[in-house]
Parts: structure tokens; sequence; C-alpha cells
């Protein structure tokens, strides 16, 4: 497949939070409030179907003209992944921030999640970024590794870092939102 050039018009931020959304305090809802990006809502945070989800990623896609940078936390890398498998207007996407995607093959993987398995883990079509951390209680890096490789993004380790949620004191977080508006420029992206 051959990539698109990098986006000549504006790129709008959509923020992918995971189970149970995102609170107060959280890089995404931080980022909603500082820099305009769109939260892209889910009909039910806390028993996720990967089909309804995917639903609302690709209206929010279509929703307007123009490329998109894709800003996914847990639950919403694994939407991601889904929604590029299946989307027809996945080249609208110009590249995604996956942080701390869990591990869905995990023993003690909370009922609400199953529909979520197996997860899709193919190359993406655009430059993708996972950030892990080195003590997720949800992937252990040698997980988080894997499905970066399966995925096809590079990958930043955050060192003692958590789920790299709120509860993580990352605040603003302005090295991942570099991270997030270098993919356009990537050279996996440019020919």
């Amino acid at each position: 497949m051959t990539p698109s050039p990098p986006p000549t018009q504006p790129v709008r931020v959509l923020l992918l939070p995971g189970w149970q959304d995102s609170g107060p305090g959280h890089w995404q809802t931080l980022w909603e409030t500082r820099h305009g990006d769109e939260r892209v809502q889910q009909a039910d945070w806390f028993w996720p179907r990967r089909g309804d989800w995917m639903t609302q990623l690709e209206n929010a896609v279509l929703a307007k003209d123009g490329p998109v940078l894709l800003a996914a936390h847990s639950l919403g890398c694994h939407l991601v992944a889904a929604w590029a498998a299946h989307s027809r207007h996945a080249r609208r996407a110009v590249g995604a921030l996956l942080v701390a995607p869990p591990d869905l093959s995990r023993a003690d993987l909370p009922p609400q999640l199953h529909s979520w398995q197996p997860p899709l883990l193919r190359t993406l079509p655009f430059p993708a970024r996972l950030v892990c951390s080195d003590d997720d209680p949800y992937a252990c890096p040698d997980a988080s590794q894997a499905m970066a490789q399966a995925w096809g993004a590079t990958v930043t380790n955050v060192d003692a870092g958590g789920h790299l949620n709120a509860a993580s004191s990352l605040g603003n977080w302005p090295e991942a939102r570099a991270w997030l508006l270098a993919l356009p420029h990537s050279a996996k992206f440019i020919s």
C-alpha cells in the first residue's frame, strides 16, 4: 500500500478513552479542555461492545471533512485496531497515539471486556506510536511489545508510569502531545 502524503488540511484530534471513560485529571480530558480535541462519546462506557464503539468512531471520523489523528487510551487502542481493520475510511487517519493498551488475553480480564476478544492484531494503515509503562497492571512489557509489533507501531516506554492515566499524574503530558503531532510526518507515512 502506498502511503498518502502528510496532510495539508487542518487535522482534527479524536480522543478515544478506554473502558469507563477518562475522568478529571486524565491527560485526555485535559487535552479536550486545553486544545479543543474531540472526545468520541460512547453509548455505554461500562459494558463496551466493540461493534458499537467502532460505529461511533466511524461517525466521528466522517462528521467533518479532512484528516484525523487518533489519541487512544487503554481499550481505545483496541478500538483503533478494530476500526482500522474494518473501515473503508481508515485512510482518513494520519496517525494514532496508542497509550497503555490492555492485554485482552489475560486470565483476569473483566467480563465486561470479553466481547473484545480476540483482539485484532493487524498492521495499521497509518503511523502509530504505542506508549507503555513497565509497571502497567493491565499489560506486561512483553504483551505491550507484541501488540506494538503486530500493529506496526513504534514503542516508547515510560518508566514506572502505571496505566498512564490520571493516577499517573501526567498532567497535560506535553511529551505525548508532541509524539501525536509528529505522527503524520513519520518515515512510515512519507513516501
